[in-house]
């Protein structure tokens, strides 16, 4: 049997990590500056978390929803203090696009209506039940069997007001920075202005922090430098550095009922056990600052080196435009830098380290990225 051939793949199987660091099969060390997709949050490998699962798994790995699991009931607590959201409640799933789809579902279960606005560009996920919301007719067409999704220009208040006033929208989803679209930050004035929009018309605001999320942006939540509450908040990579885990935080204004939402392996016992070491790790070793700094640190170093045209995002989820004659940087900083880096549309190198990079392992990058735009 073969595999499904879906991925463009480099000729590079990393076999090992630690921190910031991976290691190939042939043990050639890389500089991991993405990741995969910004799911490392708390560095590969770190000791509690290895130490964590092995003692969980030791105990019990899974067991159905049907039983009590006193660890979903932890991971709530320390996800709610360390967010700011202790009023909301969690549902717990197994992935981003899951987190996405059930987010829909509630807002339709709370205003009855279909009908979701999003931004041009955007992306979150693939879903058949909900819908493929993403700014891609190639992907969408397979996938739009539920919800019916309208994109509109990010940080334009009047283009989401015409369509809310139309009457028919359940939700407005939106990411915390953009990500697949080439890190764009929604405007925190954009962000109120919707929030209050949302609220006046009982439309449901969604806040897609799945890539944005889990101290990435310099605080916990990208969105909360606009001061504002959404109704539901959804998330995933980070959460599990590496384990398969999402969920939706969920406001006081939306009911909970028996059987509205349901999940197979969302909150099993590995899964939340991977996620309360990730908050224990965060919370420790201050790695919410450390994005901050760090990551205010890549981008003053970024900011000094000709051959960029524009720079994006916050904390350690950045966007870097080059010039059209560097287009191949990724692939020269990889093979022969040894330095993993993400794309994204519109020739955007994307930058999202673990939240544990050093101020050395950034100004090694610099020092290699200078070479390859000389």
């Amino acid at each position: 049997m073969n595999l499904f051939d879906v991925y463009s793949l480099w000729d590079i199987e990393p076999v090992q990590g630690k921190g910031c660091h991976v290691w190939d099969n042939e043990g050639t060390e890389y500089l991991d500056l993405y990741g995969g997709h910004a799911v490392i949050s708390i560095g590969h490998s770190h000791p509690h978390y290895v130490e964590t699962l092995q003692h969980q798994i030791e105990k019990i790995g899974f067991y159905s929803n049907s039983v009590q699991n006193s660890l979903q009931l932890e991971l709530a607590n320390k996800l709610g203090e360390q967010s700011g959201y202790s009023d909301y409640s969690l549902f717990l799933c197994n992935s981003g696009a899951e987190a996405n789809e059930n987010a829909l579902k509630l807002a339709s279960f709370h205003t009855g209506k279909k009908r979701v606005i999003a931004f041009r560009g955007a992306f979150h996920g693939r879903t058949s039940g909900a819908v493929a919301v993403t700014d891609n007719p190639a992907i969408q067409a397979p996938y739009n069997k539920g919800h019916v999704v309208t994109f509109v220009p990010l940080n334009d208040i009047e283009a989401v007001a015409t369509e809310i006033n139309k009457g028919n929208v359940a939700a407005v989803i939106i990411e915390g920075i953009l990500g697949v679209a080439g890190i764009y930050t929604p405007e925190n004035l954009f962000l109120q202005q919707l929030s209050s929009l949302c609220s006046e018309n009982d439309v449901i605001l969604i806040l897609d922090e799945i890539q944005s999320g889990y101290g990435r942006s310099g605080q916990f939540f990208a969105h909360q430098s606009a001061g504002i509450r959404p109704d539901l908040i959804t998330i995933a990579k980070g959460m599990g550095n590496g384990f398969p885990i999402g969920g939706v935080l969920i406001s006081p204004k939306f009911e909970a009922k028996k059987g509205i939402l349901g999940t197979t392996f969302g909150g099993n016992h590995l899964a939340c056990a991977a996620a309360i070491a990730v908050l224990n790790i965060i919370k420790e070793e201050s790695l919410v600052k450390n994005a901050e700094k760090v990551g205010s640190y890549l981008r003053h170093k970024l900011s000094e080196i000709e051959g960029i045209t524009e720079l994006r995002g916050q904390g350690l989820m950045l966007g870097i435009e080059f010039l059209p004659e560097f287009a191949d940087i990724r692939n020269q900083l990889l093979f022969e830098s040894h330095i993993f880096t993400g794309g994204a549309k519109n020739n955007v190198m994307r930058l999202l380290p673990p939240l544990s990079i050093s101020k050395e392992d950034v100004d090694f990058f610099i020092t290699e990225l200078k070479k390859k735009l000389i």
